[in-house]
């Protein structure tokens, strides 16, 4: 049984990673937040420790999931962001290469502008923030430097429930629990939804292929914040009994003041030449999520 190294594993990702490989490799999870018995601590930004317990392990892979992902707070703490989503990077990629082993980064549809309606594969990013920033300097240096890599670029993330999705279907889905009535919801952020679950069995399929190399992988469908947040409303029986408000981004201006591309959406361009696309529609992900994490979650 071959063995991974899953440095950064206590969030919404780790938890499909660690439920998509668990049965078929050996794996180490590590976290600087030990939220799961399967989870030891490791701070990857401290290098020395970093590379004394990959090697220990003598993994097959080394998958570096962690980052910061909150826009705010990166704005405000670039310092520690570009250690966390840069500098780690590089050192994931040092410990990586002299084992002589693949990495896997996850990188994000947030390094473009914007400017385009849709992203390939091949699309030249444009970060805009210092999270966005911190993130392509990170996927450059893997791309430039890893002997064997997958970086692989998700969109706006979905996955795991309300104890750890921190994004914007948890962020919908707490504000029916406390009993909003009406929902604010912009009308100028597109994007494609990316569930963990799928994502991560994309990333198997890719590394069991060993087609090694730089993939956009989100869900199927075009969308937007707006629509996201009907079909929910839909898919909860509540499209009747909840008011959706219609709002620009300046509404949300003072709360969230990063910077964000008015266009995420990527398109898994590579995935599909290589007939390797297994990355359902967002809507029928977005249902599944619904129903296996939610249950009893409103009541």
């Amino acid at each position: 049984m071959k063995k991974i190294y899953i440095a950064g594993c206590g969030g919404m990702l780790g938890e499909a990673f660690y439920k998509q490989f668990k049965y078929d490799y050996k794996l180490k999870c590590t976290d600087k937040d030990v939220n799961e018995a399967w989870i030891s601590f490791l701070d990857f930004r401290d290098y020395n420790a970093y590379k004394k317990d990959v090697t220990d392990f003598q993994p097959d892979y080394l998958f570096h999931l962690g980052a910061y992902t909150d826009l705010e707070y990166c704005e405000m703490n670039s310092d520690d962001t570009y250690q966390t989503n840069t500098l780690a990077v590089e050192n994931a990629v040092y410990i990586a290469n002299e084992l002589n082993i693949p990495i896997l980064f996850i990188s994000t549809a947030g390094i473009f502008d914007g400017g385009k309606e849709f992203y390939d594969d091949w699309n030249i990013p444009n970060p805009l923030g210092v999270y966005a920033r911190a993130k392509y300097m990170g996927e450059r240096f893997v791309v430039e430097n890893a002997k064997r890599y997958l970086v692989c670029r998700a969109g706006w993330m979905m996955g795991s429930g309300p104890k750890k999705d921190k994004k914007f279907i948890q962020k919908i889905m707490r504000q029916i629990k406390d009993g909003k009535k009406e929902l604010y919801i912009v009308n100028d952020k597109n994007g494609t939804p990316t569930y963990t679950l799928d994502f991560a069995k994309n990333v198997k399929l890719l590394l069991e292929k060993e087609y090694w190399g730089l993939y956009n992988m989100v869900c199927g469908g075009e969308t937007s914040r707006l629509e996201v947040s009907q079909e929910l409303l839909k898919i909860l029986g509540l499209e009747d009994k909840i008011k959706i408000n219609i709002v620009t981004s300046e509404y949300f201006k003072e709360s969230y003041f990063a910077e964000r591309p008015p266009s995420e959406r990527l398109v898994n361009k590579k995935l599909e030449l290589r007939n390797l696309n297994i990355m359902r529609n967002w809507k029928e992900a977005l249902k599944e999520y619904i129903s296996d994490y939610y249950k009893g979650y409103l009541d």
